[in-house]
């Protein structure tokens, strides 16, 4: 029986842990050679070799360095027909008079200027076969706004209307282009994040329950798959009844 990504190239940013390895992991069981970016080499390569994939050491967030993964990529496992764009940081939280400039900063160069460079990156590639599809992580945040989280939420909006704009470029050709938007799922990136601030995302959520990364990769899955042949520019809802559009 053919699986549904047999022999498609996959690239992963943020693979070694959380939602992008739970999406890794959907995507080598269905076929995909998929290469992980991540920016820890040690974690992204013994990643790699417990699951099968191809560890590629990369900063989303330098353009340099996502040539190079890039290149790497398809010199290693060809060109790529899915994107799955997951790697991003939380940063501190603090109301905005009281926000670090140096955390703004690299929150946005990271999610949002991240979510760019990797898109700019494929799209050549998949233009050029005529096919492909990403997916960008964003969040609910980026719909709705956390309070003291306001890099975050800034640069998960920015991330929302960068998928839409991406998606119209690319809507007279075969290569989708989405985003799904989180509500809070317990993985590393709470690390960052204050025990107040997980506790009110957690009370946000009409379902009283965090987010699984196994049920966000399920919707991932479908949405870089041949048969999300029409849906561009979209966003796939993953917050648990919490949005409100």
């Amino acid at each position: 029986m053919t699986r549904t990504f047999e022999e498609q190239v996959a690239i992963v940013t943020g693979g070694a842990q959380g939602i992008g390895l739970a999406v890794l992991r959907r995507l080598i069981a269905d076929g995909a050679r998929v290469a992980s970016w991540d920016t820890n080499p040690d974690r992204n390569e013994a990643m790699a070799a417990s699951e099968g994939a191809t560890a590629i050491a990369c900063d989303v967030s330098d353009a340099a360095s996502v040539d190079d993964a890039m290149a790497r990529t398809v010199a290693m496992l060809g060109a790529p027909a899915i994107l799955v764009n997951s790697a991003g940081i939380a940063g501190p939280n603090a109301p905005v008079a009281d926000y670090p400039l140096d955390d703004w900063t690299r929150i946005l160069a990271v999610n949002l200027t991240g979510t760019f460079l990797v898109n700019r990156a494929v799209v050549p590639h998949m233009r050029d076969a005529g096919y492909g599809r990403i997916l960008n992580v964003a969040s609910i945040a980026g719909k709705e706004g956390n309070p003291n989280a306001c890099a975050y939420s800034a640069s998960k909006a920015g991330v929302i209307a960068f998928t839409k704009s991406l998606g119209k470029e690319l809507a007279d050709m075969d290569i989708g282009v989405n985003c799904v938007t989180p509500a809070a799922a317990r993985t590393p990136i709470f690390e960052q994040m204050s025990q107040e601030h997980v506790d009110w995302m957690l009370s946000k959520i009409p379902r009283a329950r965090f987010l699984e990364v196994e049920e966000a990769a399920a919707t991932i899955a479908f949405a870089v798959s041949p048969a999300n042949s029409f849906t561009t520019g979209a966003v796939f809802d993953l917050s648990g009844g919490r949005a409100t559009y």
